[in-house]
């Protein structure tokens, strides 16, 4: 385990906490105080660093990750897992409200060739941010929906771009799920950059 610790940069304190708690597979039992250890738990202790520390995600959340990882489900039900760990945020919205966010997300869907529809995993949190931009008065951000969606497209064949094919169906899933995570963390930090560039550009003089 010293050996371990060194090589992914995970304390041993922490190597022991996430075995207890199911997110790292025990290793090969050698001797009753020693097990081996090979590159498959280090990868996967650096993919849970990543996933707590970068992601933000919690414990509980990045168990079911890689559960979802270590199965034979297909990989966009694994992907579905990774974005319902994302995508917490649900708003207690009126009703006409929320079926005026589904129809209109529907209708955006249906554009795009994207399935959507209440089970969707993303469905409650785009529903609720819809909804709590409307009621604060920011319908000019809605009216650009369909610019974001475009971006979106684009974002997606970009993420579909870094997957190998030829690579184990589940280094193919763990890409998937780093590209969800990760990805977003990645791209919110661009769009930062890229709208203090456009503030600048927009309003030279500072106001």
């Amino acid at each position: 385990m010293a050996e371990l610790s060194a090589e992914s940069g995970v304390p041993v304190a922490t190597i022991k906490y996430y075995l207890r708690e199911g997110l790292l597979p025990a290793g090969e039992r050698t001797s009753p105080n020693q097990a081996r250890y090979d590159e498959g738990h280090v990868r996967r202790l650096k993919l849970i660093r990543a996933l707590v520390e970068v992601g933000g995600l919690s414990v509980a959340t990045v168990r079911e990750v890689v559960a979802a990882v270590d199965s034979d489900e297909p990989a966009y039900h694994v992907l579905g897992v990774a974005q319902r760990a994302l995508t917490g945020f649900a708003a207690d919205v009126p009703e006409d409200e929320r079926e005026w966010a589904m129809e209109t997300l529907s209708a955006l869907a249906r554009k795009h060739g994207w399935k959507f529809g209440p089970d969707n995993p993303v469905a409650p949190s785009l529903v609720g941010t819809m909804c709590t931009i409307r009621a604060l008065g920011h319908e000019a951000l809605l009216d650009q929906l369909g610019r974001y969606a475009e971006i979106a497209d684009r974002i997606a064949e970009a993420d579909l771009d870094t997957i190998d094919a030829s690579v184990p169906m589940d280094r193919i899933v763990e890409a998937a799920v780093v590209g969800t995570v990760l990805g977003d963390r990645l791209f919110e930090g661009l769009r930062r950059l890229a709208q203090a560039a456009e503030t600048a550009r927009r309003y030279p003089d500072g106001r």
